[in-house]
């Protein structure tokens, strides 16, 4: 009986010291006003065949950063990331960004997944009040997914819209019509339309409709099967698409398709196999259903100079998006859109057709400017959003002058749009001013002058030498905004400044959250930043006297005065 009172008391025991080591995080000592952060941000997953659902409860008061959630397979294959739209949010330093105030689940479609395959997720968020945590990083493991069991369509959440790609399937029937109307394409609708009614022969409306479009379908025929195939492939090369070196040379692509459009050289299949290609169709019989269908289809395979740069980023955009239907919608919508000016001609003659002019070639370099786009949009992820910004600037710039120089010959009313593109130009220019003079308008902040530490070690030695006074150690990070408040507007007052004079500084820069920042945390037992500690001249840290969250300059000299000397 004594042995099992005895064993009972060793229990609780046990069990209240380890209450009580968890309890030291929220003890008075810390002055925390914050959970830790997997009761801030609670992490699960769960898998059904090739559906993932990745979810974070996220706790009233704090919430997600959108952009700080990155998902990383390894031994699988996903299919693009779909995150829902966040809640806008903006602050000072990092401008405008998207948040997840409330819980949120992300479903993933697995294309393939090996033996052994898992998912590392990082996500960082912060609590309203003013307090960011480290990024969090979780291995999700997978169970096997075969490749030919995974659904190809992107699987989205309800209710949200999937993050948009360069361009929609619709913009493709609009380019489609666009590029109907560049030099190079234009003219050949009448020699067209003569092929596909065979001869001086006389049809009905109806009849003439039913040809224009059967060939129109043979042409769209080619595309739609070129946009099964491009997509098929997406789906295994898709993660490749978002690797640095894919992105740059896909942008060079793109840049040379678009020089092509302003002129400055021509891309075209070599004249002897467009001339065979020519031949061949002009052979099948006009008139006849089957033989316009095939003269379209024929028609489909000869790419000419202004084709090549749009259907290369409409290529792009099904090959990112992974859909086989997909890929077929978009490049029929596009070669309809090519085909519907041919209908409107065969229907009622050259009465429609404009006249050819300089106009045309103004609107193939507009497709330049369409095309030049897309690099942007791709080196983006590589620059990241400071410089993609700029280069969004600098492409504005280009195409609001040009357009504004096509307008000088406009007389009358039309002064109004040269005005609206004038001011347009002028207002894009705006993130070049800001970083090409920024240097010269930025107010310079008087920083205090901290002694880096980046280890327990470090931190244990300089509280030996602390020669009788105060320590006081500053946790910062670039990912916390508070932090950079406190820099901005705390630590540079100047009576600040003076109270801190006879103190001595550290600071741990743990904007990286390696390891060595991960345990010099640990050590200290802090749940994030902004976190502020004070230590008495015998190296210890003073009790009640942390500092968790922003405090204005007059709140933390006031609790420098309150500290015990």
């Amino acid at each position: 009986m004594v042995a099992r009172i005895s064993r009972l008391i060793g229990i609780c025991l046990a069990l209240f010291i380890s209450l009580s080591a968890q309890a030291s995080i929220f003890s008075p000592n810390n002055n925390s006003r914050f959970v830790p952060v997997d009761q801030a941000f609670g992490f699960d997953f769960s898998q059904q065949g090739n559906q993932l659902t990745l979810s974070w409860k996220v706790k009233s008061g704090y919430y997600l950063y959108r952009q700080q959630i990155h998902i990383t397979p390894q031994k699988a294959q996903l299919a693009p990331l779909v995150l829902p739209q966040g809640q806008p949010h903006e602050d000072e330093f990092y401008g405008k960004s998207e948040i997840y105030p409330q819980d949120l689940h992300l479903p993933i479609t697995i294309h393939q997944a090996s033996e052994g395959a898992t998912l590392t997720v990082t996500y960082q968020g912060c609590a309203a009040a003013g307090f960011c945590y480290p990024p969090e990083t979780r291995s999700v493991p997978l169970n096997a997914v075969a490749a030919n069991n995974a659904a190809p369509a992107v699987s989205a959440q309800p209710g949200h819209q999937a993050t948009p790609l360069p361009f929609s399937p619709l913009w493709a029937l609009l380019i489609g019509i666009g590029v109907a109307f560049t030099p190079c394409v234009l003219p050949m609708y009448p020699l067209i339309s003569s092929i596909i009614l065979g001869g001086p022969r006389r049809f009905s409306l109806g009849r003439l409709f039913a040809l224009a479009m059967v060939y129109v379908q043979g042409m769209a025929l080619t595309y739609t099967l070129l946009g099964v195939v491009v997509a098929a492939a997406g789906l295994r090369f898709q993660a490749a698409l978002q690797h640095p070196y894919v992105l740059i040379t896909l942008s060079l692509l793109f840049i040379v398709l678009a020089l092509s459009m302003f002129g400055l050289f021509t891309l075209q299949l070599p004249a002897s196999l467009q001339t065979r290609l020519t031949l061949w169709s002009n052979r099948h019989q006009g008139g006849s259903l089957p033989g316009v269908f095939m003269m379209g289809a024929l028609a489909g395979l000869i790419c000419s100079p202004c084709t090549t740069a749009p259907l290369s980023a409409i290529l792009l955009y099904i090959a990112q998006s992974g859909n086989l239907l997909a890929g077929a919608g978009t490049l029929w919508l596009y070669a309809f859109g090519m085909g519907l000016p041919l209908i409107a001609i065969t229907l009622f003659g050259n009465k429609l057709l404009p006249k050819s002019g300089p106009w045309m070639q103004s609107v193939k370099e507009g497709f330049g400017f369409v095309i030049l786009a897309l690099p942007v949009f791709l080196l983006e992820r590589v620059v990241g959003d400071v410089w993609g910004m700029r280069l969004w600037s600098l492409l504005g710039v280009a195409f609001f002058a040009w357009a504004f120089r096509l307008s000088l010959g406009l007389q009358g009313k039309w002064r109004i749009a040269q005005i609206v593109l004038l001011a347009a130009a002028l207002v894009s220019v705006r993130p070049i001013q800001d970083w090409a003079f920024g240097s010269s308008q930025v107010q310079t902040v008087a920083h205090l002058p901290f002694q880096p530490i980046a280890s327990s070690q470090q931190l244990d030695s300089a509280l030996q030498q602390a020669q009788g006074r105060v320590t006081m150690v500053d946790l910062y990070a670039d990912w916390c905004v508070a932090c950079k408040e406190f820099e901005k507007y705390t630590f540079s007052d100047d009576k600040v400044r003076s109270d801190l004079s006879q103190v001595q500084l550290l600071q741990a820069n743990v904007t990286a959250n390696s390891a060595q920042d991960n345990a010099l945390l640990q050590h200290l037992q802090v749940l994030g930043l902004p976190t502020i500690l004070f230590f008495d001249a015998q190296g210890k840290e003073i009790p009640n006297s942390r500092v968790t969250g922003f405090l204005s300059a007059d709140e933390f000299r006031a609790h420098l005065h309150n500290l015990p000397r």
